[in-house]
């Protein structure tokens, strides 16, 4: 091993143990940072119209803060309200399943599980009182200690300051970092970092707007159909859209229990199926085109097992930095495998395959 590589090491274990001990001051840097990353294209494209940097900014940033004003004046009172409304709802979703549900599986295939669905509602609420007294705990603790929520608030004020002069300094970050780099190097890893851009960009951009979309889809359709928790059930659905096929199984699946429980009408369930179905030949033909094609490259098992071990490793703030991290780690992976695809250890030719049977 090469001094380089020796050094290059070394630094990588000092960052990744920095990171750890800097663990729960950085939540709101990175959450800037990303933040920044998906508002630095809009900001380029002002600025190639005449903008000056600084006022592509402020208009990037004021669009930023609408949305997210917008999110919480209605968005956030309206998921927390139906929220209230299912947890309310759900002792009588309880006994229909028991009631309703349950004799007819019966009947059908001759096995009862009237005990373990039972057994399952009883961990279920318990399970839902224990949340609430938790938060409602949590909540108390945070408000009896002063400085736990004078953190709380500084890390929430702290994002949009650390998104506006990140963004307005992000071109110029870039080509600080590039002027950086060994000139031996400085060619592959431009090249590299190109390519974790565009597989992140894709990603983060492509398919949160993906997401988005179909959970608008998804919420304006089932509330159009008058299903009850039409919003919350739109948001899983476009939330768990993330993995391929998941959001409209798990948003299918509890849409029409929903809706059957509240209409006990098959015309409603080919409503619900009929919202669903448009959502998947949107994603398919329009969304998933324009907003993805073929860069994004992130397997569903590996964004998955990202996400789990980030937050695992580093808590919330592993949580924002797990794809990034996959990205990069994917695409260096795809250099290595070119190189050993191109290396003489790979085209080496084996012995001949008779002298390999007689052995």
């Amino acid at each position: 091993m090469t001094r380089l590589q020796v050094w290059t090491l070394l630094g990588v274990a000092a960052m990744v143990w920095l990171l750890v001990l800097l663990g729960p001051i950085l939540m709101p840097f990175f959450v800037g940072m990303i933040l920044a990353y998906l508002g630095d294209p809009l900001t380029d494209w002002l600025e190639a119209k005449g903008l000056s940097r600084r006022l592509a900014v402020s208009v990037v940033f004021l669009v930023l803060s609408l949305c997210l004003i917008v999110a919480f004046v209605i968005l956030i009172p309206l998921l927390g309200r139906q929220l209230g409304q299912l947890i309310e709802a759900l002792p009588e979703m309880f006994n229909w399943v028991q009631t309703m549900i349950l004799p007819w599986v019966r009947e059908v295939s001759g096995l009862d599980f009237s005990t373990d669905f039972d057994q399952l509602r009883q961990a279920l609420m318990a399970n839902w009182k224990e949340t609430g007294t938790f938060a409602a705990g949590l909540l108390a603790q945070v408000s009896r200690s002063g400085l736990a929520l004078a953190i709380w608030i500084g890390n929430l004020a702290l994002i949009p300051v650390v998104t506006f002069y990140l963004l307005l300094d992000w071109d110029r970050l870039k080509r600080h970092v590039r002027d950086l780099l060994p000139r031996r190097y400085e060619p592959t890893t431009t090249r590299l970092a190109i390519q974790c851009d565009e597989v992140l960009s894709a990603f983060l951009r492509g398919q949160l707007l993906v997401m988005l979309s179909l959970g608008i889809v998804y919420a304006v359709g089932l509330t159009l159909l008058g299903i009850q928790f039409g919003v919350l059930i739109g948001i899983v659905a476009g939330l768990a859209s993330i993995i391929p096929y998941l959001g409209v199984i798990v948003g299918l699946a509890i849409a029409a229990i929903v809706a059957f429980f509240q209409y006990g009408d098959v015309l409603y369930l080919l409503g619900v199926a009929a919202v669903f179905g448009i959502g998947q030949m949107l994603e398919g033909m329009l969304l998933q085109p324009l907003l993805l094609g073929d860069k994004i490259g992130l397997h569903p098992v590996a964004v998955i097992f990202a996400v789990l071990a980030g937050g695992q490793l580093f808590g919330f703030t592993g949580i924002l930095l797990a794809l990034p991290v996959a990205a990069m780690v994917m695409v260096l992976l795809r250099y290595l495998h070119e190189r050993y695809k191109n290396s003489p250890l790979y085209e080496a030719e084996g012995p001949p395959r008779g002298n390999e049977d007689s052995q």
